[in-house]
């Protein structure tokens, strides 16, 4: 295969499973696309604006050996299609815990947790001001954390609980997917801009990158159920 398809092959092997998987009778997922789509665009904006500027500011750079060369304000389209391709997928997994285990109860312990890890990413933030990809990532993922709890009211669907497991299961599939594209390497990270904290060759703050990007998508789709 040639090399430049690289980025797009790994997008696409990502979403076969859960594409197909979609159909499932008992998660039936397909039938809350209409939810789901429109949940993606914020979000989807948000992180496109985000990394574009990033990109410009060399935080981050793309081979140009496994992408196929078109690209947006800079953005290779490959990392544009990341924003909608990784939200299907794991927000698939969110819906798929929610399906098969809806006794789960939200409760103040799990809320605590979640506030925790805002007030933990906002402290790591703020001690690491001078890199960007750290100071950010922190800042952007522990507020948006807060404002969901602070929200409640309006965001009275969203469920803490089976975030939290739906993203400790993500993680797996999530860390395989970002390993191929930091191992190869796709994306190449300017250690300037983080705290040079790899777990294998991905930075540890792509785990929060990846937690901001999937808390959006699912409060969003939850929020649009609840308005059906």
């Amino acid at each position: 295969m040639n090399s430049n398809y690289t980025y797009f092959a790994i997008l696409a092997l990502s979403c076969l499973g859960p594409l197909a998987l979609s159909f499932d009778k008992k998660v039936a997922f397909y039938k809350s696309w209409k939810y789901l789509f429109p949940a993606m665009v914020l979000p989807a904006a948000f992180y496109i604006g985000w990394d574009i500027l990033f990109t410009k500011n060399g935080v981050w750079s793309f081979s140009a050996d496994h992408i196929v060369g078109y690209s947006f304000q800079g953005l290779p389209i490959e990392e544009i299609l990341f924003f909608f391709v990784v939200p299907y997928c794991c927000v698939f997994i969110y819906a798929c815990i929610r399906a098969y285990f809806p006794l789960i109860v939200d409760t103040n312990g799990s809320r605590l947790l979640f506030a925790a890890l805002a007030v933990v990413f906002l402290i790591i933030a703020f001690l690491n001001i001078s890199k960007a990809y750290t100071y950010f990532t922190g800042l952007f993922a522990g507020g948006f954390m807060l404002l969901v709890l602070l929200l409640r009211t309006i965001f009275n669907t969203f469920h803490t609980k089976a975030f939290l497991i739906a993203y400790v299961i993500i993680l797996i599939p999530f860390l395989i997917v970002n390993g191929f594209l930091t191992a190869i390497p796709v994306v190449l990270y300017n250690d300037l801009e983080n705290l040079s904290i790899r777990l294998y060759t991905i930075p540890v703050e792509d785990t929060v990158y990846g937690l901001l990007l999937i808390l959006m998508n699912v409060v969003l789709y939850e929020k649009l159920k609840s308005w059906y």
